[in-house]
């Protein structure tokens, strides 16, 4: 009997931690039992649906195209807030769009670096953007903007990049920089950044379990916010389509956002070259200096190195410094005027 319970539990065990390790099959949309479909979508290659968002003027009447990528635990809705006078002025087209896996566009697998990147360049092409179309992306959708400056760089007219979040194991920045920024992270950040880099398959089971705290982040902790961000927050975090953002299950956006953006890249951002080298276009990086979400410290050394980057560093400002009042167009004004 003995000998029985031993074997039985040699084989349950494992199979229910396997099961406590897994996550959920994701909530697809559209179909039976799963959450409805609002939006417009568009179909990609391989069979993908990316929801998106049109707004500004006409995209046959304008002048600029822009496309914008939102940042962690956002969507379509929360697309750059350019005023409608600023977008009548300057003849602008914003188009954004769910991220796989986040609101109503469907979870992409096998996600990497590179896969957004085209995921964009094929959604520029389903929408008829033309041959070249502008780039903003904010926090986690600014990060992607490096993948988009390396994959797909022939189609851009320019790109600005706010508040992004930076890969602590990128190559070629000096340990002590990494350091300093890894340093500035709450305890509980590092083990979850840690974990969707060194050991991804647990991360679902690591920010869903209650012995320990896991990411700060998704728990909206307070500790995170500069004073800026304290005045601005309320904006964000009280938004009346939040619960869609996640209806497809946490694990197809947040912690595939996490295994991704902090996952093993086989290049660094310092590695790229100017996309811009005849002038035609230009990157810019804003980074708000008391940013307690993002450090500031790994934007700055990109900025050293990469002298085609132009650098903004606000020396008031927080993570969420592109929804302060009049901030967005200021940023829109640069990246096509040069202001």
């Amino acid at each position: 009997m003995a000998r029985k319970v031993v074997l039985a539990m040699a084989v349950f065990l494992p199979v229910l931690l396997y099961q406590k390790l897994q996550p959920p099959p994701p909530k697809i949309c559209g179909i039976p039992g799963g959450p409805p479909v609002t939006g417009t979508r568009t179909r990609l290659k391989d069979g993908r649906h990316l929801a998106y968002l049109e707004s500004g003027v006409p995209k046959e009447k304008a002048k600029y195209k822009i496309i914008f990528v939102h940042g962690f635990d956002s969507c379509r809705l929360d697309a750059l807030p350019i005023s409608q006078e600023l977008a009548q002025e300057l003849g602008i087209y914003l188009l954004s769009f769910d991220r796989p896996g986040y609101a109503e566009s469907d979870l992409n697998p096998a996600s990497t670096e590179k896969s957004i990147a085209l995921d964009i360049e094929e959604l520029a092409d389903n929408l008829q953007l033309g041959p070249k179309f502008y780039l903003i992306g904010f926090s986690m959708g600014g990060e992607i903007m490096w993948s988009c400056l390396k994959h797909i760089s022939h189609r851009l007219a320019g790109a600005a990049i706010l508040g992004p979040v930076g890969n602590y194991w990128w190559s070629g920045f000096p340990a002590n920089v990494s350091w300093h920024a890894w340093n500035q992270q709450l305890p509980q950040d590092k083990w979850a950044v840690w974990v969707s880099h060194h050991l991804p398959w647990l991360t679902y089971w690591w920010n869903s379990q209650k012995l320990f705290p896991a990411s700060s982040v998704i728990a909206y902790n307070p500790a995170l916010l500069s004073e800026e961000d304290k005045l601005i927050m309320p904006k964000f975090a009280f938004r009346p389509y939040m619960q869609q953002i996640r209806q497809q299950g946490e694990h197809p956006c947040l912690h595939r956002d996490m295994m991704v953006g902090f996952g093993k890249w086989s290049w660094s951002p310092l590695d790229l070259e100017d996309p811009f080298a005849g002038g035609e276009g230009k990157v810019h990086l804003w980074h708000g200096a008391e940013d307690l979400i993002v450090p500031v410290s790994l934007s700055r050394y990109l900025s050293e190195k990469l002298p085609w980057v132009v650098y903004h560093e606000l020396p008031k400002s927080g993570h969420m410094f592109p929804l302060a009042d009049g901030m967005a167009d200021t940023i829109v004004r640069s990246l096509l005027l040069g202001d």
